[in-house]
Order: structure tokens, then sequence, then C-alpha cells
């Protein structure tokens, strides 16, 4: 090794290499043919940029319009499916027999209204009263009374799952 070598790379790191910027520049050589050459490149990027910006707009809404129209063909393929269904005559009838109970002449139709198994069937309940009953208190006061405590709450308590319920503490008891 050759002790000039070292003594330059053994700079302290805290000083920067300086790069004299002159020297840089004057090492680059532009002739008139490049400057013109750069001079059109920039110009078409300006031109360019906005067009394609433009472009891609109008790409999306094309794209857009496409889906649109699909879902359009879909609806009348549907629509036509059902125009179809109706100028069938035996569906019409069996339309009016299901959806409005229509009958041939001298036919006898059976409803049956209770159909659901004795499992489903919904459990008597207590009648209903015909006595009109005053409640224990007022209601729009304690509706003003909740909606003010909750405006000037600063905390809210509220247990997940267990609705009425009061607070529970947070430990178990001892058994």
């Amino acid at each position: 090794m050759r002790g000039g070598a070292v003594a330059a790379s053994t700079a302290p790191p805290s000083r920067a290499r300086r790069v004299d910027v002159r020297q840089w520049l004057g090492g680059i050589r532009l002739s008139g043919f490049m400057m013109i050459m750069l001079g059109l490149v920039v110009l078409a990027a300006f031109v360019l940029v906005p067009t394609m910006g433009t472009y891609l707009d109008q790409r999306q809404q094309i794209a857009a319009l496409e889906r649109s129209v699909q879902l359009g063909e879909e609806e009348v393929a549907d629509l036509e499916a059902a125009r179809q269904q109706w100028s069938d005559p035996a569906y019409i009838t069996t339309q009016a027999r299901e959806r409005l109970y229509y009958k041939h002449v001298g036919e006898v139709v059976y409803l049956v209204v209770d159909d659901l198994p004795a499992v489903e069937v919904p459990q008597e309940r207590a009648p209903v009263s015909a006595d009109v009953e005053e409640t224990e208190s007022d209601w729009m006061s304690r509706l003003v009374r909740s909606v003010t405590a909750a405006g000037v709450a600063e905390t809210v308590t509220y247990q997940i799952g267990v609705p009425d319920a009061p607070d529970a503490p947070d430990e178990a008891p001892a058994p």
C-alpha cells in the first residue's frame, strides 16, 4: 500500500467531502442539438401529462358505463323472462289461485288455517284486560330526568348481555 492512499482514506468522518461544482459542470458538454432534444422532451412531457390524465379519466368512465349497460341488459333479460312466464296461461292460472284464491266454477277450495306443527304453535297468553290502568309514575318526568342525567354524566356504565341488571361488582364473592 502506498502511504498517500492510506492518509486519504483515514480522513475524519466529521468532515464532508467537497465537490467542486464548476469542475463537475465543466465536464458536461451540451451541443445545440442536445439542447433542442432536451427542450422537445420537456415540451412533450408538459403536453402529454394532462392528456394522459384525461385519457385515464375517460377510460374509467367508459368502464363504469359498460358495467351499467351490462346490468341494464341483465335486467332486460330478467323482465323478458318474466313476460314470457306471464304469457303462459297455466302460469297465470296458478298465480291467480295462489295469490288471489281464485277458483273455477264448481270447485271446492279448502284453506288450511292452522298448518303449523304443534311445537311451533304459539303458547296461549293471558287475556288482555279491558280496564285502563294508571302507571305508577309520570313517564314524562322520568324521561326528562333520564335525558338530563345522561347529558351531565361524566362516565358511562353499562353491561353487555345483561338487560336491566344492576351494576355487578368487578370481583366475584368469596365462597
